[in-house]
């Protein structure tokens, strides 16, 4: 409930961000069974992704915690303020970024814009059963042709 109380705002200072996370809003994680964090996030963060990833790779390490990134591409490089941010980054690079970090936490990427879905790790996930389920019964079906023929 308290997310709908949250007004958009703040940097892409994303190290402070995971760290107030981790260190201060988690403190008790070790008493958690499962735990994940979702960065709602438009731009590059200001740091450098591996140092980033090498930070969640350290604080998820050894702990059923995840790291999720939903990354929302505005058409515009400027913010709603027109000011363009202290790090630049296409479309593309960003994703990558983001990509990276995710992987180092084990967590999961989504990346949607106003036109749709992008790239999601859930879709690749259900694609990809689908695909095996597809398989699966595509050799069934083969497998009961070849026995009627038998009879």
């Amino acid at each position: 409930r308290w997310v709908l109380s949250l007004e958009c705002k703040g940097s892409r200072n994303v190290m402070s961000a995971l760290r107030r996370a981790v260190e201060v809003d988690f403190k008790d994680k070790d008493k958690h069974k499962s735990q994940g964090l979702y960065l709602l996030t438009t731009g590059i963060p200001d740091q450098q992704t591996h140092t980033i990833s090498a930070y969640v790779a350290e604080a998820c390490g050894g702990l059923d915690f995840q790291l999720h990134v939903c990354l929302f591409s505005v058409t515009e490089a400027t913010g709603s303020s027109g000011v363009v941010p202290a790090r630049y980054a296409t479309p593309r690079e960003t994703a990558s970024a983001f990509k990276e970090i995710v992987q180092a936490a084990s967590g999961r990427f989504h990346w949607f814009g106003e036109a749709g879905i992008f790239e999601s790790d859930d879709i690749t996930s259900i694609i990809s059963e689908m695909e095996k389920a597809k398989n699966y019964s595509q050799k069934c079906a083969f497998l009961v042709e070849s026995l009627k023929q038998r009879s």
